[in-house]
Order: C-alpha cells, then structure tokens, then sequence
C-alpha cells in the first residue's frame, strides 16, 4: 500500500461521494495535477490503494502534500471545470498541450457596431467570434489577405459611434474601406458584408459566392455597372480561392475528423475540416506528458479541452476510438455529435486524418534529432495493434535452432522502422544448454545479448518478438526480468496459426492476414528463422570438418586449423596437391602424402557404408 499524506488522509472521510474536481499539491501549494470525478471520495482513495501504480503516477504520489475538492452538480461540470483549471494552472502531471498558448485566432469584433478583424492570441468572452486556433500561421495569412482583397473591412481602430476621423483614410482612396466612418457606407450595409466574412471563415466560401453572384447580377439589371464590376472581380477572387479546396467529397457534408498517433511521451492529433464535403484545411497539436496514459484519455484530454473550446467548429465530430467521456463532451458541448465510424467514407476520413497525424508526428520527431529515419506505416499499425505506448520503431527477434541436441545456436535480428539493419544481427552458440531445450537456450541467449548491450551501452530495442509460442515468450520474459529489463514489450509469435502471444494476456492475437503489422513480424521472424539456420548448418559442417581431420594420426588442432584456413573445407583440402599442402607450415612431402591417402581412404570407406546401410531397392549414388 502507498502511504497516505497526513493532510490528505486527514480530508479523505469527509470527501463527499458526488461529482467534483481534485487538485494534488504539492508542499509549496503548486498544482501537481487536475481531475475529475463521478464520485470524489472513491476516486482519491484509489490513488492509494494499488501497488502496481505506473512510474508517472507513483512520481506524483511521492510530491503529493495537500488535495483540494471542488463539488458541482454533475460530471459533465466536472468535465468543464477540469479543463478550465488545467489551462489555468497548467499541471506538470496532466497531459498539456505543446506551445498551447501560442497560436493564433482571427477575431471578428462583431459586438462592435462595424466590426473589424484583428488577429489575437487570447481568447476573452467579450461577445467577438473567434476563428482557430490557426497552427498553419501562414494558412491563417493567406485567409485574411483573401479577406482584405474581396471585403472592405475596416482597419482603423475608431470606436465608432463614440468617435470618428474628420476624413476618409488612404483605405478609402484606393478601394481598400468604403468609410464607414464618415457614413459613406451605413451600419446595415456594413453589417452585411460582416455576415459574408463570417461565412468564408468558417469555412463556406460557396455560400458567399452565391450571395456576391446575386448581388452582382441585381446591380447589372439596375445599371448600376460599376458595382456590379466590383463584384464581379470580387467572384473571381472567390473562385480561384475555392478551387483548389476541392479535395474530396464525402457523404454527410460537415465533419471535423480527428486523426492520432503518439510515441512515447508524444503525441500528435490532426484536425480535418471538411464543409459541404470538401477539405478546406488540417490543424494539428503535439501533446506532451502522456507516458501512461492511454489512446482513449490523451483523446478524452483533447476533444474536451481545447477542441470544444473553440466555437467555430462543426455538428459532427469523427474520431478514431471511443473514449470515455464521449456522452459528457456531447452533453456539454450542447449541439455537436461525436462519432466513432468504423467502416465506410467516414472510416476512410479517419484514416487520412491518422496518416496526417503520423506525418506531423514524425516530422516533430526528426526535427528533435529522435530519429534518423522516417517510420512506416506497419511500424504505426503494429503499435495499434499490440496496444503499445510506444512506437515500436526497432524491434528485434530471437530464434533458437539445434540438430538433435547438438550445434544449438540463437539468432537475433534488428528492425528499423520496419527494415533489416544486419549490422545490428547477432549469433550465439549456446554454452550453458545440454541437449534440446528451447526454454533454456532462449533465457541464455536473451540474458547475454541484452547484457553485453546495456554494458556498452547501446541503446535498447522498443520490442522484443520470439520465434515460438507462450513457453518460448515466458522464457525470454524471466530473462528481461532477471537482469532488470521487464519493462520491455516482449511478444511471440507461433509459426503454425501466426497467433501473438502477449505477455499478460490469455487469449492470443489474430491479427489480420492482410495486415502490414502481421507481414512485418513475419518477416522479422523469417529473417530470425534463416540467420539461425544457417549459422547451425556452419557450425555443424565445421564440426563434420574437425572430426573428419582429427581422426587422422599426425593431425591436431594447430595443423586442422592451419589446413581450414588455407583450403577452407574437407573437400578443398581433399581436392589440393601434395605440393600445395607441403608448403604449409609443420607439413612436408612425406606428411602430406600421408594426409590425402588417409582422406582418400575415409572417403571410400563412407561411400561403402552408405551402400550396406542402403535399403533394399534403393540406388546407391555414384
């Protein structure tokens, strides 16, 4: 059991059991960490009640002084409430997003009797729209200078009605305002154009060419040509600028659709905004501090914090996994609905939003100097699939292959972002192993590899996979464990069904056929299988060697190795001329004659056993 705060232990009887926030401190009053809760009182006692806590968890336990409660009504207050304090007090234990306060919004000051368009990167309940938050800057450049050359916003900074210049600015001369301020343009006619700019930045520009064609055509048939040529080189601003929009469609017309991918203690969420059934633009954010959590609460932390703090944004939320606050966020975000497709055109959304969200990832990773080398996708599909934490960007996998008890060898094998690195590949000849125990030859192989690595301090695989079933998987397990490394994912994956096996798991994993992830541990698993192999097959044609040389007087250790290195094999030796072998140090005329007389007759004698062992009927070979 961890032990209780005294201040802490001394407030845990009288929690109440109803929905509220907790806030962990620290001995100087600084919040550790935010959270929620259905009911206060279990979920505090909680924290103390587990011996198998993660690290993460279990560093904020030891910095744990004080707790502090704030009761509401209900858990989707809760929710609220747990999002404004971490963006108030910003905990160092709560999943944050990275450069949070830094991006900007275009804020329409429409509470203004002629609203303008700024650029802030506060946002304030003082009645104005915010659009963003924009973290493409140049994206949110290129919309405002779209703004600026079809509309004829303002960019004084007057308090009209209260105050007002006594002329028209050079804005005004060159086509730029229509002077507002001095009453050249009413506030109804302002107001309109207003509504049009509000449209474009949420994300319908179709809407307002259709209104500029409207327009432009009423002031044609009134005569009025000069504004209706005005509006006319306006319509072509706005259809260049929809134009290249025109990604996609999709059924189903507006949708934000979130894409996910983390490693480690990153992670990244991609943002799709689809209006009408086009892709106008992608947002992302990196998210730090999400080592121990899972896929669904570094979601759960997104989708309630800043994406529902944002106004403009679609009725329909896609998103790649349940979650499992969804039913809160919905009922507090009022009318959007989130959904979790899983098949169909809003599955294939996801899908293009997860591939944005791994590029971005990817990107932020090698600008770190993480990572050498782009990932691929198989590496993030593996990663889903075994539910791991971390991107299993090197991998590496153990084979054991012996002949009848004898020359039993291991393999291991080195996988980078989902290709060989044979640099890496190792061999061993098991020592410590006496006839055929797969068991015992793994532990060994296992322990030693990862031994001699930490010694020399190379870095450490992200995944270890087996060649073999669950004995074969818990016997490379009690080796991590044994030399302190069981915190390694380790799996295995058996040759007959091309079932995974998991460490504290059951039931074992059928991944798909077709999956990239299952293809890529097969080919680390063949590759482990054939460099074992080989290296068995090497180790017992060297062993035939030796025995074959020893056997014949005269020749020891020091001449059969000197014989191998100069012909390389029994059968060069056997083909070489007495000349050749009489050169070699410790031979002479005499010795070598000697030598190929005697492999000559070992030679004939195998031949005329394999005929006397030779079934009957059966042709013996020439």
């Amino acid at each position: 059991m961890i032990p209780v705060p005294v201040r802490v232990a001394a407030k845990l009887p009288h929690l109440p059991e109803s929905p509220g926030v907790y806030l962990w401190k620290d001995a100087d009053g600084g919040v550790l960490y935010v959270g929620k809760a259905k009911r206060l009182r279990s979920r505090v006692r909680s924290y103390f009640s587990s011996d198998q806590a993660h690290p993460k968890t279990l560093a904020l336990l030891r910095q744990i002084h004080e707790i502090d409660t704030i009761v509401v009504p209900t858990e989707a207050m809760a929710l609220v409430l747990e999002h404004n304090l971490i963006k108030e007090h910003r905990p160092r234990f709560n999943i944050t997003l990275r450069d949070d306060k830094s991006y900007p919004y275009v804020k329409v000051t429409i509470h203004e009797p002629f609203p303008r368009i700024v650029v802030t990167r506060r946002l304030l309940n003082d009645g104005a729209r915010y659009f963003g938050p924009y973290t493409d800057v140049g994206a949110m450049r290129r919309a405002l200078n779209v703004v600026k050359r079809i509309f004829t916003v303002r960019s004084c900074r007057y308090d009209l009605l209260n105050e007002a210049p006594e002329r028209p600015c050079l804005d005004y001369h060159i086509g730029r305002c229509k002077a507002p301020c001095v009453l050249l343009q009413t506030q109804a006619e302002y107001r309109a154009m207003i509504d049009e700019v509000v449209l474009f930045l949420d994300g319908h520009p179709d809407e307002v060419v259709r209104r500029v064609r409207e327009r432009m055509q009423a002031a044609s048939d009134s005569l009025e040509f000069e504004r209706a040529a005005e509006l006319r080189d306006a319509l072509v601003h706005l259809e260049k600028m929809e134009e290249p929009t025109v990604v996609l469609r999709v059924e189903g017309g507006n949708q934000d659709v979130v894409g996910f991918a983390r490693d480690g203690d990153d992670a990244c969420v991609a943002i799709l905004r689809i209006r009408d059934g086009k892709l106008l633009g992608r947002e992302q954010r990196f998210l730090e501090h999400v080592e121990g959590e899972s896929d669904a609460a570094i979601l759960a932390a997104y989708v309630g914090s800043t994406y529902l703090s944002t106004g403009e944004r679609s009725t329909e939320l896609l998103v790649p996994i349940e979650f499992e606050d969804r039913a809160l966020v919905e009922e507090s975000s009022g009318r959007r609905r989130i959904r979790v497709p899983q098949r169909g055109p809003r599955r294939d959304l996801i899908a293009l939003a997860e591939q944005n969200a791994r590029h971005l990832l990817e990107e932020f990773k090698l600008a770190s100097l993480e990572s050498e080398e782009r990932a691929v996708s198989p590496v993030y599909e593996l990663q889903r699939e075994l539910g791991m934490a971390r991107l299993p960007r090197s991998l590496v996998c153990f084979d054991i292959s012996t002949t009848q008890g004898t020359d039993t060898v291991g393999s291991c094998v080195w996988f980078e972002n989902a290709r060989p690195r044979r640099a890496e590949y190792r061999k061993f000849r098991v020592k410590t192993v006496e006839g055929t125990n797969d068991f015992a030859s793994l532990h060994e192989v296992v322990t030693r590899y990862f031994t001699r690595r930490m010694d020399e301090g190379k870095p450490l695989p992200d995944l270890v996979v087996i060649d073999g079933g669950k004995g074969q998987l818990h016997a490379a397990h009690d080796a991590l464990g044994a030399i302190g490394l069981s915190d390694i994912a380790a799996i295995s994956l058996a040759k007959r069904e091309e079932a995974v096996f998991m460490i504290g798991r059951s039931e074992s994993l059928h991944l798909s056929r077709r999956s990239p992830a299952l293809r890529l541990l097969q080919q680390a698993r063949d590759e482990a299988h054939r460099f074992a192999v080989t290296y068995n097959r090497a180790r017992r044609t060297l062993r035939t060697i030796t025995s074959e040389l020893l056997r014949i007087p005269g020749i020891g250790p020091k001449k059969r190795a000197i014989l191998l290195r100069r012909f390389g094999s029994l059968h060069g030796v056997r083909t070489a001329s007495v000349e050749d072998i009489a050169v070699l140090p410790g031979f002479s005329l005499t010795s070598a004659t000697h030598l190929l007389h005697a492999l000559a007759l070992t030679a004939s004698e195998a031949a005329s056993e394999s005929v006397v062992t030779a079934p009957p009927g059966a042709q013996s070979g020439a």
